[in-house]
């Protein structure tokens, strides 16, 4: 536990990811050296993305609204269902320009040594979801680590033992990257490219 205000900040900023201790004790005093103005704001704005930020109901991203903006565009194509770990990689699809379906958020993989299985990751949602009478394709975009391989392979199996059509994004994309890493040709030719 931190004894000080300063403490408290720099541990709460090695809670980002590929934050370490020295990159952290680099951000807290440049914000308070340097730019408390900026620090204000970053406070305001995790206090309030944090007090109104959800999943939507849908699909499980983060949105304000009850269902977010992408699940309620009628341009979509409603036929095609996205299946990503997280929000950061729906957004990495959403630049690449290459998708107009819809997506479902799991919010994490499959990772039985970690504890965790099907249920923590809303696999029964996503069933429902599939199995809506609408869509006729989903689209395993999860990353290819060997965890996102284990929750591909899962999701598919239970997938297509309800008569749908399960694709896979192509290997363009690099195994053991994490899609929201990749850059966007390589995330629109595998999604063109999907088997």
């Amino acid at each position: 536990m931190a004894d000080n205000a300063l403490d408290g900040l720099i541990d709460a900023l090695r809670r980002l990811p590929g934050v370490g201790i020295k990159s952290a004790q680099r951000m807290a005093f440049h914000l308070l050296q340097h730019d408390r103005e900026g620090a204000r704001r970053l406070a305001g704005a995790l206090t309030s993305a944090v007090q109104r930020m959800h999943a939507c109901a849908r699909c499980h991203t983060f949105t304000e609204a009850e269902v977010c903006a992408t699940c309620l565009d009628p341009a979509r194509d409603a036929r095609l269902l996205c299946v990503v770990e997280t929000p950061a990689d729906q957004a990495a699809l959403e630049r690449s320009g290459s998708y107009r379906g819809l997506y479902f958020v799991l919010m994490g993989r499959l990772s039985p040594l970690d504890g965790v299985g099907p249920a923590d990751i809303g696999a029964d949602d996503l069933l429902a979801r599939a199995a809506d009478g609408r869509v006729e394709e989903v689209i395993l975009a999860t990353s290819f680590s060997a965890e996102g391989e284990v929750t591909a392979h899962a999701l598919a199996n239970a997938l297509r033992a309800r008569g749908l059509r399960v694709t896979r994004l192509a290997r363009g994309v690099p195994a053991g990257s994490e899609l929201e890493y990749v850059d966007l040709s390589t995330i629109a030719h595998a999604m063109g490219d999907r088997r």
